[in-house]
């Protein structure tokens, strides 16, 4: 039987990632106290991490400029398609 994955809300992942980035804690003392797998944790400080230097980071974006970021490049994409269509 497949093992339901675990969803977690965007603000609860900056939380976690504000924890150990501005408070100091360890990866494997958050994940104790709050119940997350650590691979889990690692990977959102890693995507936080790229989005804070300009880069795409992995899976969906964590922060509310990131997510603004794609939807414009998911505009422009779609209008660049349309004006080559069009000609």
């Amino acid at each position: 039987m497949a093992k339901q994955r675990k969803k977690f809300d965007t603000s609860l992942k900056l939380e976690v990632v504000r924890m150990i980035k501005e408070q100091g804690l360890s990866v494997q003392h958050v994940s104790e106290s709050m119940n997350i797998g650590p691979t889990a944790i690692r990977r959102w400080v890693t995507q936080y991490s790229a989005e804070q230097n300009g880069q795409a980071g992995i899976g969906l974006p964590l922060t509310s400029e990131q997510q603004r970021i794609r939807q414009l490049e998911l505009e422009n994409r779609q209008l660049r398609q349309d004006v080559d269509i069009l000609k």
